[in-house]
């Protein structure tokens, strides 16, 4: 950028900053939308659930299924995030 032009665009110097300032919020916002780390997380506790006797198989099954379905769309997600 030449001195001119850096001169006759100072004043949108404060748009340039908030845009990249949001920009950076709603990567970190998508970041930890996407992590998978809860689910799994929430995965162990439907298993232990099932060892001790608080659910039965049809249950944990059914939820099993939607949690791993969570985890593959997050997974993805995560992967087109990391791509760009």
């Amino acid at each position: 950028m030449g001195l001119i032009t850096g001169l006759l665009t100072l004043p949108l110097a404060p748009l340039r900053g908030t845009a990249w300032v949001i920009e950076q919020v709603v990567v970190q916002a998508e970041r930890e939308a996407y992590d998978p780390e809860p689910v799994r997380r929430e995965l162990a506790a439907l298993e232990r659930d099932l060892v001790d006797g608080r659910i039965g198989e049809a249950e944990f099954e059914e939820r099993e299924d939607r949690l791993l379905d969570r985890l593959e769309a997050m997974e993805e997600q995560q992967r087109r995030l990391s791509r760009g």
